[in-house]
């Protein structure tokens, strides 16, 4: 796949991937005879993941890092699996502390629900 197919299929841009590409995130692409870059299948699921890291936080200094791990091979996998779970605890915290949001939203709303006004007692 050529870059743009690639940009277009994982949402990425042009820009980002080529990025990507210096600072280590992206494996060296192969170039074709005038020189473009080119990428197999495999890299969209890379960046699938790579998207999810991002979105749950990991700045990207720590996903440079797991890029360069999962390149060193199978001897680097007990460090790739510290840095997900410590990533991963994280997550669990505020998937319970947004839960227990959600759950005080619920009761609110339900409130003005059943009478059209909040319950008495302490406004907030």
């Amino acid at each position: 796949m050529m870059i743009g197919e690639v940009a277009e299929k994982s949402g990425f841009s042009v820009h980002t991937l080529r990025y990507y590409e210096k600072i280590g995130l992206l494996p060296t692409s192969h170039r074709d005879g005038g020189g473009r870059r080119s990428y197999d299948d495999d890299v969209l699921r890379w960046l699938e993941f790579l998207s999810r890291l991002k979105d749950l936080g990991m700045p990207i200094r720590d996903r440079v890092l797991y890029a360069r791990l999962r390149a060193e091979g199978d001897s680097t996998i007990e460090a790739r699996r510290r840095l997900l779970q410590t990533y991963r605890d994280a997550l669990a915290k505020r998937v319970i502390s947004l839960t227990e949001t959600l759950d005080v939203l619920d009761a609110k709303i339900a409130s003005y629900d059943t009478t059209g006004t909040p319950l008495k007692g302490p406004r907030k």
